[in-house]
């Protein structure tokens, strides 16, 4: 009888994916890309019975990892947090205040806006971008949900919502620019697959590292996040579809000062367990 895991990480790398089930390694043939898991009806059930008399492997830790991502898009949703619903009203003050955000994190319906194709997608230890038309950066750690092509919640993973403050504070309507660009968009180190959504008490940590000093550290809960996870996930996929399934960022409760920008080489470490830590630096 093949067992069935409680939860598993899908690794992808150059030779394809490696996955680590109860501290051991594998790299099942079985399993020929991402896009099987994501239109699978039982996703760790696809996995689990994949590894099934597979051999162990070396963990996948030293080698070049790739974003966790096939065919997927990426989508996110802003305003689940207080403390975001507060910086995009401070970052639009000059744009007549900003209370439109206010009434978005009031609101029965979520902000929900396309993030990036999979090829606008940077992996781990990969260079993340900043707008060259854009003096105000920042990086926006979140929980990013895995969602199947049948719109099920099945696993997580910890991205990077690169945002250009400056440009989204001037009018709303510019969000495609501040929110959406080469490089906007990072993700990894790895995709945790489980039957149980993270606890309240899961922690969202940053550091930003400059010059070899830390310039910025902060961390949230995802207890933080106002919004039921499903419930993002329903509004997500209501009139829509999604043939591959989908990435969705669930916002951040993380934001550096109004001083703080992003510059050229900076380290950006965003960690979420079990997942593990996503390094990227500032190209």
């Amino acid at each position: 009888m093949t067992r069935r895991f409680g939860m598993v990480r899908v690794f992808a790398t150059m030779d394809g994916l490696v996955v680590e089930a109860n501290g051991r390694c594998h790299r099942p043939a079985a399993l020929r890309g991402l896009d099987a898991i994501f239109t699978a009806g039982d996703p760790l059930g696809v996995v689990t019975a994949a590894l099934h008399r597979t051999p162990v492997i070396d963990a996948p830790h030293a080698r070049v990892l790739l974003a966790p991502i096939e065919s997927q898009e990426i989508w996110a949703a802003g305003v689940t947090y207080l403390r975001s619903r507060t910086a995009r009203m401070e970052e639009a003050k000059d744009a007549g205040g900003g209370d439109f955000y206010d009434r978005v994190y009031d609101a029965e319906r979520p902000e929900l806006f396309f993030k990036a194709t999979p090829h606008r997608v940077v992996g781990p230890g990969g260079q993340v971008r900043i707008r060259s038309d854009s003096k105000w950066n920042v990086p926006e750690p979140e929980l990013t949900l895995a969602i199947s092509s049948a719109g099920r919640i099945f696993g997580f993973s910890v991205g990077n919502d690169m945002s250009s403050r400056d440009i989204e504070g001037e009018n709303p309507l510019y969000l495609p620019q501040a929110k959406t660009y080469a490089g906007s968009a990072a993700l990894g180190p790895c995709l945790v697959i489980t039957d149980v959504l993270p606890e309240e008490d899961t922690r969202i940590e940053i550091e930003i590292l400059r010059g070899g000093g830390t310039a910025f550290a902060g961390g949230t809960d995802i207890g933080q996040i106002k919004r039921p996870l499903e419930s993002l996930a329903e509004y997500l996929f209501r009139d829509n579809e999604f043939p591959s399934g989908a990435y969705l960022m669930t916002g951040t409760g993380i934001v550096p000062p109004d001083a703080f920008t992003l510059d050229h080489g900076d380290e950006i470490r965003i960690t979420i367990e079990p997942v593990g830590t996503l390094c990227n630096t500032v190209a």
